[in-house]
């Protein structure tokens, strides 16, 4: 582990030796105080550079497994507890506003925090840091399960990860729904949005459009069924001082004009609309840059509710991939680090072979890959860069709106579903459409599934590990059968 907080001044500078330095009454302040501490502590802040910034960043992309929660925590660790770069308050202002975003609330965080501390440059270092080992990694495992895929051992690797996959996915609409779900009405919107994309097939965009609505709605009406229930409070943790503390002033870039705003708005539309130009406004790396626009801002709810949107559309629509293959992919996405969206890096590669965007299979790959990541991350930059300014100002506790609330109900619904489906291509892997329970039941796959469940539900067992004990398993019975 390397430091960037590094001692400038030494104690013995700062606080020579029995001349402690004085207490607000004039007292002197002994060692061992919580003032000489603080007064210690302080010397030791020195500004944090780019090139040192750079050198966290990268680690963190490399080491950020375990989902939004994960990358949340170990940021903290790092930045408020050790390193001091933010104070604690400062911290949960921004996730809690990051936790009101679509997208990925770990990625924006950590863009929101470096670009306080650097500017623009700052918030592209980190952002992109965040994401671009993922993106190498899923390039790669991409590339070989193409070429490899096929292969009776690997498949039995997968055939033991599917189940897995079912149990996290159930996993997680069960941990949402039992915060988000707190009377019968939010059960009842949760109830109706897995009716009306399971039955009746309805988009998942109009989904959230009508939840959002109900929620509007019943915010007025019944403000106490709506009220939310997500966010992070303040808390009463003191670390000591930070570079960024309680009462460090709004550095000049990050304070609020709508003259700003609209500039900042206004550039990003140029590079959107110039990059989907570049890729000639039409055929399938094009059809990929609406797509996963699109995607980015649905992404509310964490990344397990837009699933549903990318199966869909990436699917269903485009043909870009099988329904077995984005289980895979969603499997390969739980066991490496950087946000669980960099699913649609998966998407993207197999969408460019399939499609065949390039004669040669890995630029055709790498093509789909990078303009699927760099659509769906580009919002996160533009939520950051202009509204992080209008958050400085305010500096208020931000809360969940009852929208907002009608939203995260059904999108419980919406992940059911998406379990649902896992759960059908994996026990009736020869099934179709036609003929949905055709072709044998696999009763070890629904062995695996319910042992993952339980061993995540009951023994809170890591993801990572519940899908290498099961890729494991299918390992041996593709070695037995």
């Amino acid at each position: 582990m390397f430091f960037l907080v590094r001692p400038v001044i030494t104690a013995a500078k700062l606080l020579p030796a029995g001349n402690p330095a004085p207490a607000a009454d004039g007292v002197p302040s002994k060692p061992g105080t919580r003032l000489w501490r603080t007064a210690l502590d302080t010397a030791r802040l020195s500004p944090v550079t780019l090139g040192h910034a750079f050198k966290y960043w990268l680690k963190l992309g490399f080491i950020s497994f375990g989902g939004p929660a994960g990358q949340i925590a170990m940021m903290h660790t790092e930045l408020v507890e050790k390193r001091r770069w933010i104070s604690e308050h400062r911290y949960l202002h921004g996730l809690n506003y990051c936790m009101l975003l679509p997208g990925p609330e770990a990625i924006q965080l950590a863009i929101y925090i470096s670009w306080l501390m650097h500017g623009v440059k700052g918030a592209v270092l980190a952002g992109v840091l965040f994401f671009l080992p993922a993106f190498a990694l899923l390039s790669l495992l991409a590339g070989v399960y193409l070429a490899y895929g096929d292969v009776p051992l690997v498949q039995g690797i997968f055939y033991g990860i599917k189940p897995a996959v079912v149990a996290v996915v159930l996993f997680a609409a069960w941990r949402i729904g039992s915060r988000a779900l707190k009377n019968s009405l939010l059960w009842g919107i949760a109830a109706a949005a897995f009716v009306g994309i399971f039955y009746f097939k309805i988009a998942f965009p109009w989904i959230v459009l009508a939840a959002a609505i109900l929620g509007a709605i019943g915010g007025k009406l019944a403000p106490a069924k709506f009220r939310g229930g997500g966010g992070h409070g303040a808390s009463n943790k003191d670390y000591g001082p930070a570079l960024i503390d309680d009462n460090t002033p709004t550095p000049p870039h990050a304070k609020f004009s709508w003259t700003k705003f609209t500039l900042t708005t206004l550039i990003f539309i140029v590079i959107w609309a110039t990059a989907i130009l570049a890729l000639g406004g039409v055929g399938t790396l094009a059809d990929m840059g609406e797509f996963f626009t699109g995607a980015a801002f649905l992404t509310i709810g964490g990344a397990y509710a837009v699933l549903p949107y990318v199966y869909q559309g990436a699917v269903e629509t485009y043909g870009w991939l099988t329904g077995p293959q984005m289980i895979d992919g969603l499997a390969l996405g739980e066991t490496t680090p950087g946000p669980l969206i960099m699913i649609v890096t998966w998407v993207g590669y197999l969408g460019g072979v399939a499609k065949e965007v390039f004669a040669q299979p890995v630029a055709a790959g790498l093509a789909g890959a990078a303009v699927a990541t760099f659509f769906t991350f580009l919002p996160s930059f533009w939520f950051i860069l202009a509204g992080g300014p209008l958050v400085e100002a305010t500096r208020g506790e931000l809360k969940f709106t009852a929208p907002l609330t009608g939203v995260t109900a059904a999108v419980v619904g919406v992940i059911v579903n998406l379990a649902v489906f896992f759960a059908w291509h994996t026990f009736w892997p020869r099934a179709t459409e036609a003929a949905p329970f055709s072709g044998g039941f696999e009763w070890f796959p629904v062995v695996l599934a319910v042992a993952s469940f339980v061993a995540l539900w009951q023994y809170k067992q890591d993801i990572m590990r519940v899908i290498a004990v099961c890729a494991l398993f299918g390992l041996a019975h593709a070695l037995l059968v």
